[in-house]
């Protein structure tokens, strides 16, 4: 009896089949992921700014803080004045911290420079401290030890800031207060979410700060906020 041989087609599936099917599991996956990432963010980032709103609305501004030219988010930290904080300072607003009185300005950026950048404080007539942090993260336990003995040490009034003085200002200022007991974390992160919306994990860091611990936050609490905060920080480069 003759036997009959499977010819090919009946073996395997064609290549292009084959091909068409991989593709449609591949595109199924990332869409799956991309809806995941979507609703991450949408709860982290969308949450925090309600909550920034929500806080804002609550929270009156401290005592004493005042438009200055140049500074956006200027308000003191502490009750006697020796602290504030805002965002980065033109230089019309280094001329008005000088003109105020100011002698130290403390630096938190990380992000590359100019030359007139970098100079602004000392044209002005004020010493400056760089203590470079990345946008979203949070400060070592130096840079907060460091920190506290620039403020400790200064001849007059000291002025803390990041780019936006929103994350990396506030949680810096959170420290200080926590750690020289002037306030609870609760009411410094309280403070911070009432000037803008920080990073999941300067919230984490400034609710975990105590009189003597400054620790930076654990790795799954650091990777989805820097999940969420991805877009945020792509948009700043352009």
């Amino acid at each position: 009896m003759a036997v009959i041989a499977p010819s090919p087609s009946q073996v395997t599936p064609p290549i292009g089949r084959s091909g068409r099917s991989l593709r449609r599991t591949v595109l199924r996956v990332l869409a799956v992921l991309g809806l995941g990432y979507l609703a991450l963010w949408a709860t982290g980032a969308l949450g925090i700014l309600a909550l920034s709103f929500l806080t804002r609305e609550q929270t009156p501004p401290p005592e004493g803080t005042h438009a200055v030219q140049g500074i956006h988010h200027f308000q003191p930290v502490d009750a006697d004045g020796g602290l504030w904080r805002g965002a980065a300072p033109s230089p019309a607003g280094y001329g008005a911290l000088a003109g105020l009185g100011f002698t130290t300005v403390v630096d938190l950026r990380a992000e590359d420079l100019s030359a007139s950048q970098l100079a602004g404080p000392r044209k002005a007539g004020l010493d400056v401290v760089r203590l470079p942090i990345r946008d979203g993260q949070t400060p070592t336990p130096h840079q907060v030890q460091r920190f506290l003995s620039v403020v400790g040490a200064a001849p007059g009034p000291v002025f803390v800031h990041c780019g936006a003085g929103v994350g990396r200002t506030g949680t810096m200022a959170a420290a200080y207060l926590v750690q020289e007991g002037q306030e609870s974390p609760s009411s410094a992160v309280r403070r911070n979410l009432a000037v803008g919306p920080p990073s999941i994990e300067q919230i984490y860091y400034a609710l975990s700060l105590g009189r003597d611990r400054a620790e930076q936050p654990p790795f799954p609490v650091v990777a989805v906020s820097r999940l969420v905060d991805a877009p945020r920080r792509m948009w700043s480069w352009f």
